[in-house]
């Protein structure tokens, strides 16, 4: 579902963000992405969500090379992927409702549907009795379901998080990620950008490990764990 093929990306001002990523995410597989800040994690969402595009190497998505997607097709692209923020990004003003339809009224969705999915989408995640509150009147657990809801009302191939629990005690930010793996079972490809080791070891999933923009450890291959070792060539050859 998301590949990576040799991907850099470079900045100018700032040099290499990622250097010669390459892995495969399957559909319906939900993996971490974890690293010291600045290593390179928001930098390869922005890759998949095409908010940014790669200096060298391929991304692809299903069955997109996304370096051959044209711009007028980019927003059926993003349609295909839900976004979740740490910071929420939910608009104070309006209603629970309101803020899980923008991307359907976005897409000018019929009314009647629209509402079925964000009724579906608000059950998904315990708060249907809530529609028609605003969200400063929420905890912080309930405002990350919103987003999340808001992700997947779309009902998208992949869901993209970056530290989507960083405000979040450990009891709200386990039951979030348990919430995202209900999405994982009905096939939906989910990447986790987070800081939480504790709570990445307690899950069980796959984690790809970011350093300096390079991918050093991927626990779906146990041999990326391993420090290459010097071959030291004897100076003459031993005796028969």
């Amino acid at each position: 579902m998301i590949e990576f093929e040799h991907v850099s990306k470079r900045y100018p001002e700032r040099g290499d963000a990622l250097k010669d990523l390459s892995f495969r995410l399957a559909p319906g597989e939900m993996a971490f992405l974890t690293g010291h800040s600045g290593a390179g994690k928001s930098t390869l969402l922005k890759l998949i969500g095409l908010l940014e595009r790669p200096t060298r190497g391929s991304v692809r998505v299903g069955d997109e090379d996304l370096a051959r997607l044209p711009r007028r097709r980019i927003p059926a692209h993003r349609r295909r992927i839900g976004m979740v923020f740490q910071d929420h990004r939910l608009l104070g003003e309006r209603t629970v409702f309101d803020n899980v339809a923008l991307p359907l009224v976005t897409t000018g969705m019929p009314r009647n549907e629209t509402a079925k999915r964000v009724r579906a989408a608000l059950d998904q995640v315990g708060l249907l009795k809530l529609e028609r509150a605003l969200p400063l009147t929420l905890s912080s657990g309930e405002q990350q379901r919103v987003g999340i809801a808001r992700a997947v009302v779309g009902r998208p191939e992949v869901i993209l998080a970056d530290e989507p629990t960083g405000n979040l005690d450990p009891d709200l930010s386990r039951e979030i990620f348990r919430l995202f793996e209900r999405f994982v079972e009905v096939g939906v490809s989910l990447l986790i950008a987070t800081h939480d080791l504790e709570l990445i070891q307690a899950m069980g999933h796959r984690t790809l490990v970011l350093k300096q923009g390079r991918l050093i450890a991927d626990s779906a291959d146990p041999e990326t764990l391993k420090p290459r070792q010097p071959v030291h060539q004897p100076r003459h050859a031993p005796p028969a």
